[in-house]
């Protein structure tokens, strides 16, 4: 990729981030005001950086425990049923990262349990609920290092999950903003709890 090309990939995506960080209030599909349940994953397409190998799923596990704190929602474990699909994926320090490939982020089997200290995966008996095209991983692949041109926001990106591909439908709302998926806080959340209280409180007043 040409240096010109690059630099132009840099400033959409940091465009794109102004424009969904403060993007209006209380303009929702109905499905999301209606919902019960939500399903955390991972961002297929995103690759762990050496850095912080595991910083994607920290992001998922603070996510979670943000919603079981908010108690909006319900969180499942991804392959569940869920009503809405929330897709987390953390920034890189650097434009330009060295990175790998790992499509196996959503591997995971078990249940999300509510602790004092938020959340617990615990494993379960059976086999475990395939996720389909989110966190397969092909067998025998070797992941292996590439340079990447990276953004520093964090994403927060919900869909539709009672459609049969919500990541190829349009979201219904998204957040991309720095540290957006800071640990403990995770302004991403506190922002999606203010845009639905407006959207209920709009419905409320519909004559």
């Amino acid at each position: 990729m040409h240096l010109r090309t690059a630099t132009v990939v840099v400033v959409a995506l940091f465009a794109g981030s102004i424009a969904s960080a403060k993007g209006k209030k209380g303009v929702l599909p109905p499905y999301v005001l209606i919902a019960k349940t939500v399903s955390v994953v991972i961002d297929p397409d995103s690759s762990m950086s050496p850095d912080d190998p595991f910083a994607n799923q920290t992001a998922r596990k603070d996510v979670e425990r943000a919603l079981m704190n908010w108690g909006r929602f319900e969180p499942m474990i991804a392959g569940q049923p869920a009503d809405l699909i929330i897709v987390v994926r953390r920034g890189q320090k650097h434009l330009v990262s060295e990175t790998m490939p790992d499509p196996r982020q959503n591997d995971r089997a078990g249940v999300i349990n509510p602790t004092d200290s938020g959340v617990q995966v615990g494993g379960q008996h059976g086999q475990p609920a395939s996720t389909g095209p989110v966190g397969s991983a092909p067998q025998g692949a070797t992941p292996t290092m590439q340079t990447e041109i990276t953004t520093r926001d964090d994403t927060f990106v919900v869909y539709d999950g009672s459609v049969a591909h919500p990541l190829d439908t349009p979201p219904a709302w998204r957040y991309m903003a720095p540290d957006g998926l800071r640990p403990h806080s995770v302004p991403a959340v506190d922002e999606f709890r203010k845009v639905v209280a407006a959207a209920e409180k709009a419905a409320r007043q519909k004559p």
